[in-house]
């Protein structure tokens, strides 16, 4: 049986993904080799996302992997993937989605009435929905794998930090959560809780099925080609402030979606329902551009 070998960053919570992939794997009966890499994201610490640039700050480096035969697949957080993809490149897969809320870590009580209460976050849509739901709450940029987030947070540098739950999960620090932020206010990042598996199209048919037989969640990958459509639509990418969530209800996909000004001053938000994922994603997009959204759009990206 021929090699699968598995392109991941460095940080523990990447390893982890990489390690569950490479286990599902082996399961099946595919040996794995983990390569190594680290992203333009990792390196760049002290300068937010936003002004590094959305596109491909951490799958760039592993996309050159990929195209040079390096490795077969990349490993990624769903939420990471770019909108649109450079040519040649593909996910093949999505992991079944684990819990989609964004929570609050910290090492102390939390209340999100409290006037002096300060959260970091590198996340410029989850800093506008706190302007827009909870005024009183100062953010502070803090970038960095999650270790290094908590090291800057018991520094002093916030009360807190707002995280994904599937990666604090992941990671073992479930009794550092002290709030749980509703889904309703808080509407995910588009791919949050899912791991994504990129491929190039070099990758011969049989081993593409192979790997896509193995890790890909049918019920998952509806749910995220809906939001992916979504994003795409609206070009959006990790520094503009629009979130997405798909769920099946029954035999059909519900998706809500929206977009918020950066000082969270306007949320544009609706809800549609649909079979096909795509057209789903679409379609959304449309009523929130048509809502306004296009107009709260392009007085962000004058901004940023």
């Amino acid at each position: 049986m021929e090699i699968i070998r598995i392109g991941t960053r460095k940080s523990k919570l990447a390893l982890w993904q990489a390690e569950y992939v490479a286990r599902q794997l082996q399961q099946a009966g595919h040996p794995t080799e983990l390569v190594l890499r680290e992203t333009k994201g990792d390196k760049v610490l002290d300068v937010s996302i936003a002004k590094i640039g959305s596109k491909g700050v951490f799958t760039e480096e592993l996309e050159e992997q990929l195209a040079s035969g390096e490795v077969d697949i990349a490993v990624h957080s769903a939420k990471d993937m770019q909108s649109r993809l450079p040519a040649g490149f593909e996910i093949i897969a999505f992991s079944e989605r684990e819990k989609i809320n964004d929570v609050i870590v910290s090492e102390k009580p939390i209340d999100l009435k409290n006037e002096q209460l300060i959260l970091g976050t590198s996340s410029t849509r989850r800093v506008a929905l706190f302007r827009h739901f909870y005024p009183n709450v100062q953010t502070v940029d803090v970038r960095g794998n999650l270790q290094t987030r908590l090291e800057k947070m018991r520094a002093g540098l916030c009360d807190g930090l707002v995280l994904a739950y599937a990666g604090v999960h992941r990671m073992g620090y479930d009794p550092m959560i002290r709030h749980e932020l509703s889904q309703d206010e808080f509407i995910p990042a588009v791919g949050q809780g899912s791991i994504a598996i990129e491929a190039h199209s070099s990758l011969s048919a049989e081993k593409k099925e192979a790997i896509r037989s193995v890790l890909n969640h049918q019920p998952t990958e509806s749910r995220l080609l809906a939001e992916r459509a979504y994003l795409a639509r609206l070009e959006g990418g990790c520094s503009i402030p629009v979130f997405a969530l798909a769920n099946w209800a029954g035999d059909e996909l519900v998706i809500s979606g929206g977009i918020v000004s950066l000082d969270g001053g306007q949320r544009i938000v609706k809800t549609l329902r649909g079979a096909n994922p795509t057209t789903l994603g679409n379609q959304l997009a449309e009523e929130i551009l048509k809502a306004g959204g296009d107009k709260i759009l392009a007085e962000i990206r004058k901004q940023l």
